[in-house]
């Protein structure tokens, strides 16, 4: 089985991938948040440092696209080819409202004819090989039946399925039956993605699925950085790999309040980890205080287990 980190936006940027694969092994590529381009076909400055040369990364990274115009699309893929890259993803899964009502995401996934046409000029034109992420409807799971077949018309590198429609978000639980119809009428590779939360559903995903090589994890990941390590980390690792990322964040935006609210973003998934953790939680989500919010995480992380009750096993 293989293990991809999910592209999560104001998450999973350059300094979270680099922090992420220096202390904890185990995934085997990343996906970075979609670039969206324009018709000016420029890369702004931060996309530039997102999408550095290619050689230069110690990892396997894939530049996932979100547009639904073929020029736009193919533009960026030919610069992600100039600059090394050997894949791009397209992102046909974002259900943002702010996305989708401008058919793009899983506003594609409404017209499965526009969606066909668009596959259809990108896959015949792109220098590198196209992978997709997708949910399985955009209103109902029935529709995934005639969207699997506009995929199965073009050689898609690898197809991650999120068995939801568009419209549930993330609520709910996701459609394995969906997932089970992809396994079996996909001609292309599949991977899943939705709900993995530990290291043994993912496995159950390769044993209930054989023909399913890969897994893509996003807010499990978040919550439990160290999912996919050989060891399960402890409070000194964890708190040394925050700090690190608070650093560097502090670097990047040249302010130490950015740097903290950025990582805020992240102990809204890693906080209920630690259940009975609430007070501190509520505490760390209000303070604007550098100095308070490392103390509390410092609480939770190397409190000793039997003096905490908030604290589990780590």
């Amino acid at each position: 089985m293989r293990y991809y980190f999910a592209p999560m936006e104001g998450l999973t940027d350059s300094i979270y991938r680099f922090r992420h694969r220096q202390f904890f092994p185990g995934v085997d590529r990343y996906y970075t948040p979609f670039f969206s381009p324009t018709q000016s076909h420029k890369l702004t400055c931060k996309e530039q440092k997102e999408l550095p040369p290619r050689q230069s990364l110690n990892m396997e990274v894939i530049p996932q696209i979100l547009t639904k115009v073929p020029e736009d699309f193919l533009w960026l893929a030919q610069k992600c080819a100039a600059l090394g890259y050997e894949e791009v993803n397209l992102n046909a899964g974002c259900p943002s409202g702010t996305v989708t009502a401008k058919g793009k995401g899983a506003g594609m996934l409404a017209d499965p004819e526009s969606l066909d046409r668009f596959l259809d000029q990108v896959f015949s034109r792109c220098p590198i090989p196209i992978s997709v992420k997708t949910r399985i409807g955009f209103q109902r799971p029935e529709e995934f039946a005639e969207l699997l077949g506009v995929y199965n018309r073009y050689p898609v590198k690898e197809l991650t399925v999120h068995p939801r429609v568009r419209k549930a978000f993330y609520a709910g639980t996701a459609d394995m039956e969906i997932f089970a119809y992809a396994a079996k009428n996909s001609k292309n590779p599949l991977c899943y993605n939705g709900d993995i939360t530990d290291k043994a559903q993912a496995l159950a995903i390769g044993q209930a699925f054989p023909n399913v090589n890969a897994v893509m994890i996003g807010r499990g990941l978040i919550a439990r950085p160290d999912m996919l390590s050989p060891r399960e980390a402890d409070g000194q690792t964890l708190l040394a790999f925050y700090e690190a990322l608070l650093a560097d964040y502090m670097q990047a935006f040249s302010s130490s309040r950015n740097a903290m609210f950025r990582l805020k973003e992240h102990w809204h998934y890693l906080a209920p980890r630690f259940p009975g953790c609430e007070k501190l939680a509520k505490r760390l989500r209000k303070t604007t205080d550098l100095e308070e919010y490392r103390a509390i995480i410092k609480e939770i992380l190397l409190s000793p287990v039997d003096d905490n009750p908030c604290k589990e096993k780590i």
